[in-house]
């Protein structure tokens, strides 16, 4: 049967599309080889850097953020490099086994999934390394898994404190354009990101942004690459071309999706996606169940992860809430499958749609009999208006 209304997409990414995204992908395709499509190009390859808060190169790829991920790595990197990475989650692992895939040799602080990256254990880590073979520190922004943010202007200080030559290298696939992130200002060497979450396009574009030091490595580098040539894009790029194909409607929706960003204000965008988290573990706290992440102050504004009591299945409550709510949530992933639930709370969103998304989420709780306390929505709903008062 036919179920009326729409469906609620609430998972961390995809997000949503808005409309206006995508009356823009639906454009024509143009010839990329063409001088209207180099306005296009131009335009985002410029554009991009507002949102990265950037003056270098940002490199665009037709590829999910793995794709970014790999490219991040080749591009700097010699085969049987060490490279220090932390466990904040699923995604930090993920990135660490294509290092391993690559020949690398990555080496992990291991966490306890529940908050980001500590820049005590990395300083103390680099300080160790007296001979400076680490070549390269990776860590996760936002770690869609959990839920927690690592703060990277403390980890580029601890880098700094440690005397270690290192390059920075940050995934903000689920970050950028919902969390405050500075490439520059925070000393960040290569910057990896993705479409689909911030920037409320579709999947299908990865992104570097990448320092000048890191682009001086790139001279250096011996892992094999062609595809991910950061040397072959920069060229083209100068005039908003590609050296291959590039996803030409895609771009189209990027720039309107930069347009969109900066009509809200980049400030404001945080802002918004800061209280919503806040909204959202209001809620999670009046239901009497335990968010995953519980370190104050890394919480994250794009999604937050539950924990489902012992005992009880997430995986079977996502499944009733969808069937009989048509709301798709996060599901957990690797350590903590079937033991979480994440609500994303990202892109292109306001406080009714969170609402609604805690309402089904309160609903499925019931239908699907996991202990919880009622109250949930109004203890959220009591948060929002108190908070959208003060910034009045």
């Amino acid at each position: 049967m036919r179920q009326a209304g729409r469906h609620f997409l609430q998972i961390p990414g995809p997000s949503s599309v808005p409309d206006r995204i995508l009356r823009a992908i639906s454009g024509q395709v143009i010839d990329h080889r063409g001088p209207a499509f180099g306005k296009v190009g131009a335009q985002a390859l410029e554009g991009i850097k507002t949102i990265f808060k950037t003056q270098q190169n940002v490199v665009i790829y037709p590829s999910s953020g793995t794709g970014g991920w790999e490219a991040a790595l080749v591009n700097v990197l010699s085969p049987g490099d060490r490279v220090l990475m932390f466990e904040t989650g699923h995604f930090a692992t993920l990135w660490k086994k294509i290092a391993e895939k690559l020949g690398l040799k990555p080496e992990f602080i291991e966490g306890d999934w529940r908050g980001g990256a500590d820049p005590d254990q990395i300083e103390a880590y680099l300080a160790e390394d007296k001979n400076h073979e680490i070549k390269a520190v990776c860590v996760v922004h936002n770690e869609t898994s959990t839920g927690g943010v690592s703060p990277i202007a403390a980890v580029r200080k601890a880098i700094d404190n440690a005397g270690h030559p290192a390059l920075f290298m940050v995934d903000t696939i689920s970050g950028l354009a919902s969390i405050d992130y500075q490439h520059d200002e925070w000393g960040v060497d290569v910057t990896v990101s993705g479409s689909q979450k911030g920037l409320m396009l579709p999947p299908g574009l990865s992104f570097n942004a990448i320092s000048a030091k890191a682009m001086a490595a790139n001279a250096s580098a011996t892992l094999q690459r062609s595809y991910w040539d950061w040397a072959d894009m920069v060229g083209p790029n100068k005039t908003g071309y590609f050296p291959y194909t590039p996803a030409t409607n895609l771009l189209y929706g990027l720039n309107v999706a930069i347009e969109m960003l900066h009509e809200e204000g980049l400030e404001n965008v945080f802002a918004r996606h800061a209280r919503h988290g806040m909204a959202a573990r209001a809620a999670v706290r009046a239901w009497g169940l335990e968010v995953l992440c519980n370190k104050q102050g890394q919480e994250s504004g794009v999604l937050t992860a539950v924990m489902v009591p012992e005992g009880h299945s997430a995986d079977r409550f996502r499944a009733t809430t969808l069937e009989h709510y048509d709301i798709s949530l996060g599901n957990g992933l690797s350590k903590v499958a079937d033991k979480v639930f994440r609500i994303g709370h990202l892109g292109d969103f306001n406080d009714l749609m969170l609402v609604a998304t805690l309402a089904g989420v309160e609903m499925g709780l019931t239908k699907a009999k996991i202990p919880h306390n009622a109250g949930g929505v109004g203890a959220a709903m009591a948060l929002l208006e108190s908070t959208q008062i003060a910034a009045e």
